[in-house]
C-alpha cells in the first residue's frame, strides 16, 4: 500500500467518466482500476453507488473479489445526508455502506451562496448534515474523506465558513478535508495563498481537487502542495467535464522528479505511459500524443540544432531521462534535419551510418528536397528506414512492379465496388493478380498481397489499420498535392509509410508499396 504520509487520490471512475464522449462499462470500469492499481495510485475511486445502476454493480463485483488491488483502496463516493433527514435514514448514505468499501469520500457544500441557493437550507443545518454523516460513517468503521465542494468560491464570499466546515468534519471523524475549485476558476498564486491560509487555521489534513478551466490544475495542484496540501486528487489524462480535471500523471510526475515527494511505491513510475495509454484505448479516446510525459511526442526533437546537443547529452534538450516514466525519445527526421538528426534516428532504428559519412550527407540532402515536395518522414519511419537502407546500398526491393490497374464501378443499386490488378515479378516469376475492395486502395494492397503470398507467404499477416489523406498547400481542388499516410500491422509490431502525389491513388500506392517493403526486411529474396 501507499504510505500515507501522501496521499495519490485518483477519480478517472467518477468524476473522469464525466468527460463527453466517455461511457464506461462496468468491465471497463474494472479495468482502469487494476491499470491504476499498478500505477501505484493510494485510492482508486470507484463512482457514485446507490445514484447509479452501473456504479453499484461495480462495487459489488469488486467487493465480490473481482478487483484484486496491490497497491490501491478503493473509494465510494456521495453526497452527506439530507437536509431535515436523519442520517440513518437516508438511503444515500446506506447506499455507501452497501459498497463496501474502506474508505468514503462525501462531498458537501462550502460556499454559502450554494448552500442557500442550491441546498436550500441554512448554514447550520449544512454543518450539522456534514458532521452527523462522517461521524455515523465512522461508527460504522469507515475511513471518511470530505469534498469540500466550490471551495476557493465560497472563500471569496466568506473566508471562515468553509473553515468551519472542515472543522466540523475534523470533529466528527474525518480524515482529509478536500479544497475543490469545483469551477476551475482559479490560478496559482491565487490557490497558493488560500491553502497557506486554510492550513493555519483548519485542524485537519488538506486535500486539492482542481478543474482545468484556466488550462491551470495541474499547476494549481503543485501550489497547493507547495503550500501544504498532502492529499492530491486527478484523473488519467486529465480526463473530466468541460476543459477537465488536473492531469494526474503530469501530478505525479511534478510531484515526483521536480518537488522530490516519492509519493507512489517503488518500481510504478515506470508505469506511467503505458498505464496512460492504457486507460485511453478502454475510454476510445486517442492518446495525447503531446500529452507532458506521457505523449508519444514528450521527448520528440525535430530541430537539428536540439539532435546535434542530444548526441552529445541526451539531457542538454530533455527535462528528465524519458526512461523514468517509462517514454522513449524521439528524433524526427524533417527538411529540419542535420546531420545529427539523421544519425540519431539511425541509430533508433537499428542502421549502423557511423562509419558513412558519404550516405548521411546523402540522406539529409534527399530528405530536405522530398519535404519541400509535400513528403513527411517524421510520421512515417518505415519509409525513411527504406530510404536510409537503400542509400547504403542494401536490398530493399524483393518484388519488381511491372503496373497497376484500378477500376471503380458504380453498380445500378447504388453499390461501389473497386477492382485492381496488379502485375509483378517475385522470385524470378511473373505473377498478375485482381482482387476487390470495399475502395481502390483495399482493392491494391489485396491484390498486391495476394502476388506476393506465393513467393512471401507472411504477407498474409500483413493488414492494413490506417489511411489518412491530407491536401498539401499550394495548389487546390482536384490540381492538389496529396499525401498519404498508411498505418500496417503484422500483429506483433506496427508501422507507418507514406507516399505524395498528385494523384490520390498513385500516393497511397507508394505508401502502400514502402508497406510491404518494409514488412519483408529480413526475408531473402527467394523466400517461399
Amino acid at each position: 500500500m501507499q504510505s500515507d504520509e501522501f496521499h495519490v487520490f485518483d477519480t478517472t471512475l467518477r468524476d473522469g467518466a464525466q468527460r463527453e464522449g466517455i461511457t464506461y462499462s462496468v468491465a471497463d470500469k474494472l479495468a482502469v482500476a487494476r491499470l491504476l492499481d499498478q500505477f501505484g495510485v493510494g485510492f482508486i475511486e470507484g463512482g457514485w453507488p446507490g445514484a447509479l445502476p452501473k456504479d453499484t454493480e461495480f462495487f459489488a463485483r469488486a467487493a465480490d473479489g473481482e478487483l484484486k488491488l496491490q497497491h490501491a483502496t478503493l473509494v465510494a463516493f456521495g453526497s452527506t445526508r439530507k437536509a431535515g433527514v436523519k442520517v440513518e435514514d437516508d438511503r444515500q448514505v446506506r447506499a455507501l455502506l452497501d459498497a463496501r468499501t474502506q474508505v468514503i469520500c462525501l462531498v458537501a457544500k462550502s460556499s454559502v451562496w450554494h448552500v442557500s441557493d442550491a441546498l436550500h437550507t441554512t448554514l447550520e443545518e449544512n454543518l450539522a448534515m456534514v458532521h452527523d454523516t462522517v461521524a455515523f460513517l465512522r461508527a460504522e468503521g469507515r475511513r471518511v474523506f470530505v469534498d469540500c465542494e466550490h471551495f476557493f468560491d465560497g472563500y471569496k464570499l466568506d473566508r471562515d465558513y468553509g473553515v468551519r466546515l472542515l472543522d466540523t468534519a475534523a470533529a466528527a471523524g474525518a480524515d482529509v478535508g478536500v479544497l475543490c475549485d469545483t469551477n476551475g476558476g482559479m490560478l496559482p498564486m491565487g490557490v497558493h495563498d488560500v491553502v497557506s491560509d486554510v492550513s493555519r487555521r483548519a485542524g485537519i489534513r488538506l486535500g486539492i481537487h482542481t478543474q482545468d478551466d484556466t488550462g491551470c490544475a495541474v499547476a494549481n495542484t503543485l501550489a497547493a502542495v507547495d503550500a501544504g496540501a498532502t492529499h492530491v486528487q486527478g484523473t488519467a489524462n486529465g480526463y473530466g467535464e468541460r476543459a477537465g480535471n488536473a492531469n494526474l500523471f503530469s501530478v505525479v510526475g511534478g510531484l515526483v522528479t521536480k518537488m522530490g515527494r516519492d509519493v507512489l511505491p517503488d518500481g510504478c513510475l515506470p508505469e506511467m505511459q503505458r498505464v496512460a495509454h492504457a486507460i485511453a484505448e478502454i475510454a476510445n479516446l486517442a492518446p495525447d500524443t503531446h500529452a507532458p510525459y506521457v505523449g508519444a511526442a514528450a521527448f520528440a526533437h525535430k530541430a537539428g540544432l536540439h539532435a546535434s546537443a542530444i548526441k552529445v547529452a541526451p539531457l542538454m534538450y530533455n527535462h528528465l531521462d524519458p526512461a523514468v516514466v517509462g517514454n522513449d525519445q524521439r528524433i524526427l527526421v524533417t527538411e529540419m534535419a542535420g546531420r545529427a538528426s539523421v544519425e540519431l534516428k539511425s541509430a533508433e532504428l537499428g542502421v549502423d551510418v557511423t562509419s558513412r559519412p558519404d550516405v548521411v550527407s546523402k540522406v539529409v540532402a534527399r530528405v530536405k528536397d522530398r519535404e519541400a515536395a509535400g513528403w513527411s518522414y517524421e510520421a512515417a519511419d518505415a519509409s525513411f528506414e527504406l530510404l536510409l537502407r537503400d542509400e547504403l546500398g542494401e536490398r530493399t526491393d524483393l518484388f519488381a512492379v511491372e503496373s497497376y490497374r484500378v477500376i471503380v464501378d458504380r453498380r445500378e443499386d447504388g453499390a461501389m465496388v473497386s477492382e485492381a490488378t496488379v502485375k509483378v515479378v517475385a522470385g524470378g516469376e511473373r505473377v498478375i493478380s485482381t482482387e476487390e475492395g470495399n475502395g481502390p486502395v483495399n482493392a491494391l494492397d489485396r491484390a498486391l498481397r495476394k502476388a506476393l503470398s506465393k513467393v512471401y507467404p507472411r504477407l498474409a499477416q500483413l493488414e492494413l489499420t490506417d489511411y489518412k489523406v491530407r491536401i498539401m498547400p499550394g495548389k487546390a481542388g482536384t490540381d492538389a498535392v496529396t499525401r498519404v499516410l498508411i498505418e500496417t500491422s503484422d500483429h506483433t509490431r506496427e508501422w507507418t509509410t507514406v507516399g505524395v502525389h498528385g494523384n490520390v491513388i498513385e500516393a497511397s500506392w507508394l505508401a502502400l508499396h514502402d508497406a510491404v517493403r518494409y514488412g519483408l526486411l529480413g526475408e531473402s529474396e527467394t523466400a517461399s
